[in-house]
Order: C-alpha cells, then sequence, then structure tokens
C-alpha cells in the first residue's frame, strides 16, 4: 500500500504561481511512476503531469510551459510548480503513483482557485 498526502493548494490571482507537494509513504520503494491530475466541476479528471525520472515527464498541452513537475526520490516526493496560472485551471488536483505492480494510487486532493 501506498499513501500519497498532497499539500500546497490554495487561491491566487491570475498570472500567479502555486506550487503542490505530494509525499508519499507505506511501500513507497515500490512506486515507478508519479504524478498530478486535476478535475474541474462538472468535467472529467484529466491527466497534468506525470514522471518516472528525468528526462521522462510528460505534459499536457495546456500546461506546457507553464507548469514544472519534479520528483524527489529522498524524499519519496513530487513537486508541481505552477506558473501562469490561468482561471481555466481551477480545480482539484490529486496526486497519483503508479507501483512496479501497476498499482495505482491517488491522494485526497487539494482545490487550487484561480480568481481575481
Amino acid at each position: 500500500q501506498v499513501q500519497l498526502v498532497e499539500s500546497g493548494g490554495g487561491l491566487v490571482q491570475p498570472g500567479g504561481s502555486l506550487r503542490l507537494s505530494c509525499a508519499a509513504s507505506g511501500s513507497s520503494r515500490s512506486i515507478y511512476s508519479m504524478g498530478w491530475y486535476r478535475q474541474a466541476p462538472g468535467k472529467q479528471r484529466e491527466s497534468v503531469a506525470s514522471i518516472i525520472s528525468e528526462p521522462y515527464i510528460n505534459y499536457a498541452d495546456s500546461v506546457k510551459g507553464r507548469f514544472t513537475i519534479s520528483r524527489d526520490n529522498a524524499k519519496n516526493t513530487v513537486y508541481l510548480q505552477m506558473n501562469s496560472l490561468k482561471p481555466e485551471d481551477t480545480a482539484v488536483y490529486y496526486c497519483t503513483a503508479r507501483t512496479t505492480t501497476a498499482d495505482r494510487y491517488w491522494g485526497q486532493g487539494t482545490q487550487v482557485t484561480v480568481s481575481s
């Protein structure tokens, strides 16, 4: 089992920045990849970014050039640096991890609201 705990969400003005963190515990040594999804009201959950290790990183087209995902294996933590935020980035952001046995785990989610 892997437990994921997100932090760093909040309210920010358009053009602002936020940094999300997700700490993994439990069977964290079995984690193969980590990433972030988001779900806006009335919309399906969508992938934002994922990382296995540098340079194996993927971003959704909508966040390329604005968001940066990184991973600190020593701390079992993945980060999402979000710059130039837009109102359409408003959503609940979920951390996810996939293990070497193809199991997927989710965090509880953290709210990001971009509004003036």
